[in-house]
């Protein structure tokens, strides 16, 4: 792993456990100082960071640290699901693409190796688990070719926990967890089918549930300070984007 990437997840783990407040403001002098780097790595882990939601530009200087509620969280996952549903629904509509179909079934056979002769995952299945989440979801949203909803999802993606690349794993909860992640994968399943029949009603509906799947306990959400035994993973938006980024943060 790259020290970039290494300062990346550091900060994003002091956010969500509180350790970096909400409302404060950061800046890369101190913050390099603090995690003994050089301020490249800290420069481009904060670009990330307000892609994902967790910091601020400030207008003037520097960034400030993003406070997360639980209300925000529930409802940008709300319209998460709206809009997400809508393209389920659309995309229903029109009838999938060959092309469309084998990525979406390439990813849920894909995912269904992950399960086979084990009862909890680790960080590369986790890291397989989000890489094919995302190209399932983004296949829906970008197949349906509504340049408004769009442009609507990645704007409630900028909020913290909000899009389909924010998966949570608490370590201490290993076996509901997997179950968890199980269950979402067999909403891919579902929805995969409603799409292939052509079912338009039973897409939305079912995406508009798997919406909030990956943060739905309260625990979670609601005192973020008081969770740092948890494993969060939160993978952020734009997910090309990040790994490009991510290849220049190198000391």
């Amino acid at each position: 792993m790259s020290s970039g990437h290494q300062v990346l997840i550091k900060l994003r783990k002091m956010i969500i456990d509180g350790e970096l407040e909400g409302g404060s403001r950061i800046a890369e002098i101190p913050t390099a100082e603090l995690l003994g780097v050089s301020r490249q790595p800290i420069r481009m882990a904060f670009r990330l960071l307000e892609q994902e939601g967790l910091l601020i530009k400030n207008p003037t200087r520097g960034y400030v640290v993003r406070e997360i509620s639980d209300e925000l969280v529930h409802d940008a996952l709300e319209v998460r699901g709206v809009l997400e549903g809508l393209a389920a629904k659309t995309i229903a509509e029109q009838g999938l693409t060959e092309q469309q179909k084998n990525i979406l079934h390439g990813c849920i056979e894909e995912t269904e190796k992950l399960f086979n002769g084990r009862n909890e995952f680790g960080d590369e299945e986790l890291e397989k688990y989000h890489h094919y989440n995302v190209i399932f979801h983004d296949t829906i949203i970008e197949g349906a070719k509504n340049i408004a909803l769009m442009q609507a999802l990645a704007k409630n993606n900028q909020l913290p926990l909000a899009s389909a690349q924010a998966i949570t794993y608490d370590q201490n909860r290993a076996l509901s967890e997997y179950r968890r992640l199980h269950y979402a994968h067999l909403q891919h399943c579902s929805i995969y089918n409603a799409l292939v029949n052509r079912q338009a009603g039973r897409a939305e509906n079912l995406m508009r549930e798997h919406s909030s799947v990956f943060v739905t306990r309260r625990d979670c959400t609601s005192d973020f300070s008081g969770c740092p035994s948890k494993k969060l993973l939160y993978m952020g938006l734009m997910y090309r984007r990040k790994t490009e980024l991510l290849s220049k943060i190198n000391d």
